[in-house]
């Protein structure tokens, strides 16, 4: 299916999904799909072939058992397996599908949510904003947190870090490595997560 974006989501989705995503986690892929026809930027157009979303049974939550010394309201990413685990009382946790980073771009360690976001604005940082450059790929300085925004409806921050548990743009993308480092969510997945994590819970990531 071929789609004609503005030079604002163009953006977004110049990249295909086996090599990119933006702000740590954010551009669009780079890869195994988005096959880009056209892009330049300014107020041009972006021509861009898309996955079809993933199906139903690909993308459910589940509430599963969790064997794992962690306390509840904390956060497990499991990166080998493209999962995220809400710890819940008695053993149990709300299990989600994600998208992770891409070779090169993986991560692990422990740290904690330090903000809460709604509709996030995107700041790229300006390694990345270089890097595409290099590519022949333009990415705005600054986006406005909406519906267009490759965060996507809400974000989780962690630490002081440029990582991020977000949503996305791109549904396609959950259970794939295409992202910088940041954690994807769909959106509407990311929306139950964030009302229930509070800021300081755990987030631990191997």
């Amino acid at each position: 299916m071929k789609i004609l974006y503005s030079a604002v989501l163009g953006c977004l989705l110049m990249l295909s999904p086996a090599r990119a995503e933006g702000t740590f986690q954010i551009m669009g892929g780079m890869g195994d799909g988005n096959a880009v026809q056209g892009w330049s930027s300014g107020t041009q157009i972006a021509s861009a072939t898309i996955y079809a979303n993933p199906a139903p049974g690909q993308i459910e939550k589940k509430i599963v058992a969790f064997d794992r010394t962690m306390e509840p309201g904390s956060i497990l990413v499991r990166t080998s397996e493209r999962k995220l685990y809400y710890v819940l009382p008695n053993g149990q946790a709300l299990m989600y599908p994600i998208g992770v980073g891409r070779d090169g771009f993986t991560w692990s360690g422990s740290n904690r949510i330090t903000r809460k976001a709604q509709w996030p604005d995107w700041r790229p940082p300006p390694r990345m904003i270089k890097r595409e450059a290099e590519r022949g790929h333009f990415i705005p300085a600054h986006m406005p947190g909406g519906p267009r925004n490759p965060l996507g409806a809400r974000a989780l921050y962690i630490g002081n870090t440029e990582y991020r548990i977000h949503g996305t743009t791109q549904p396609w993308s959950i259970g794939r490595a295409v992202s910088s480092g940041c954690i994807r969510m769909l959106n509407e997945h990311v929306i139950d997560l964030y009302d229930q994590v509070q800021v300081g819970a755990r987030v631990v990531v191997e």
